[in-house]
């Protein structure tokens, strides 16, 4: 853990990437999609193999944190011609340095969870409705770390949109155990690892069987003093 860190830092990166800030959060139990990187368009199509398709194909980058303003991200390939021609195109961003060969998540609910730092308060973890509806509806709930599991259910019970934990179109209610595990965890990174400035999980989202899983991530660097 510390390693990715460090070695970002002694580069100068602002972030991790997302394939580093994924591995980085599942040190700490926190529940990350299949996926693999991949130098180039054919080692892309050998990680696609393994996983199964459909994929999502992404650049990946350190200086890649908004990849859906470049057109960073291939959703739904569904076979190797789609891979490698995605991958191409790919590569060909500014700031791509590998290809990102994910499992495409299934799931209707999208959900938001990170860590801040308030220069008054500290480390404060958040959590709220995700994807496309983070900005625009704006549901989100704070805690001030360390947070108990007590703490966290509280926390996911405050968000407007709370109904969507429940059974949803035929899809099981989320697990809140392990959502609660989630928030913990970003608590305890927030207090441990002073040279993490912010995360952002979004979407961490929810498959039909509840269990949320990260798809997107991104763990921000503080600049050294």
């Amino acid at each position: 853990m510390m390693n990715l860190l460090k070695e970002a830092m002694a580069k100068g990166r602002a972030t991790l990437s997302e394939y580093d800030s994924k591995r980085f959060l599942s040190c700490f139990d926190i529940p990350v999609c299949r996926e693999g990187l991949a130098e180039n368009p054919d080692s892309a199509a050998a990680e696609a193999r393994k996983i199964g398709y459909p994929i999502v194909l992404k650049a990946c980058g350190a200086d890649l944190a908004h990849k859906t303003e470049v057109g960073g991200i291939a959703l739904n390939l569904k076979n190797i011609r789609d891979v490698r021609k995605e991958g191409l195109r790919l590569m060909k961003i500014r700031g791509c340095e590998a290809l990102l060969v994910q499992e495409m998540v299934k799931g209707a609910r999208e959900l938001v969870c990170g860590l801040t730092r308030d220069p008054q308060l500290g480390p404060c973890v958040m959590f709220g409705l995700g994807g496309v509806f983070t900005e625009v509806l704006d549901d989100v709930a704070f805690r001030i770390a360390p947070l108990t599991l007590g703490d966290a259910r509280e926390m996911i019970g405050e968000i407007r949109a709370r109904k969507i934990l429940d059974p949803f179109r035929g899809e099981a209610a989320i697990d809140q155990e392990i959502l609660g595990h989630v928030l913990v965890s970003l608590g305890r990174i927030g207090l441990e690892y002073e040279n993490v400035a912010a995360i952002d999980i979004n979407p961490l989202k929810v498959r039909p069987d509840g269990k949320p899983v990260a798809v997107d991530a991104l763990v921000v660097l503080r600049k050294e003093r």
